[in-house]
């Protein structure tokens, strides 16, 4: 039996969480960087689907959680951007709305859910493979989104899926292996990929490069969070 198997964005959770044991998601561009980074700070996320912000207040007051603002947001707030929350306390309780991580965190079910990006990709494989006890994995990379919704295959999540799969060093599905194999191969070039790519391009244009630069600190944190009772917190 194979032991990884990779498939992209909701569909691919949809395909996987009833055949796996874990399910990680992956989206480096921001949202499993944010969670790494508000995480290993001590702080817990809890993930709501990207939708009304009226919604999303009244649900932030009805678990205690301080609700995140869009990256846009100015004076120092906290956000979906990965540099805004690298000042958060410990035991602080956010909720960070997202069209992707957030909402692809939300469909795993009753299959335990973890998120990894480039940050934490051993520390998340460490802990995949020990939960999933002989068990298949899913990693699914969450990808962008077009305008008209469909799927948007993104690099970045690509290749931080395979950093994933590298770490785990499991038998693979062909998909997982060409992950796989995409991290390997990028090597030394891959923090200038991604910051070539689509969605690199578009958070430097918007004046956030930080947070490509805090995406691309491969290994910097040992958490991995896992969504446990509604929110993220270290595994």
């Amino acid at each position: 039996m194979r032991s990884v198997h990779t498939e992209w964005g909701m569909a691919g959770v949809a395909a996987l969480r009833e055949q796996v044991s874990v399910l990680v998601i992956v989206d480096v561009l921001s949202f499993s960087t944010a969670v790494d980074v508000a995480v290993s700070r001590g702080a817990a996320v809890v993930p709501f689907a990207h939708g009304d912000r009226d919604a999303a207040e009244i649900a932030a007051r009805r678990v205690g959680a301080a609700l995140v603002h869009p990256r846009s947001a100015a004076g120092g707030q906290f956000s979906l951007s990965p540099a805004s929350l690298m000042t958060v306390a410990p035991g602080t309780v956010l909720m960070l709305p997202s069209p992707n991580g957030s909402r692809l965190s939300l469909a795993g079910g009753a299959t335990p859910v973890l998120t990894g990006c480039l940050r934490n990709a051993a520390a998340v494989a460490r802990v995949a493979r020990a939960m999933a006890r002989g068990g298949t994995i899913g990693v699914v990379p969450a990808g962008e989104r077009w305008p008209d919704d469909s799927l948007r295959p993104a690099i970045e999540d690509l290749l931080g899926a395979g950093a994933i799969i590298h770490h785990l060093g499991l038998p693979c599905s062909p998909e997982a292996r060409v992950a796989g194999d995409a991290f390997l191969s990028a090597g030394d070039q891959l923090a200038g990929l991604i910051r070539d790519s689509a969605s690199g391009r578009e958070l430097v244009g918007r004046g956030f490069a930080r947070d490509v630069d805090i995406a691309l600190e491969i290994e910097a944190s040992d958490v991995a969070p896992l969504l446990s009772q509604g929110a993220y917190r270290a595994a």
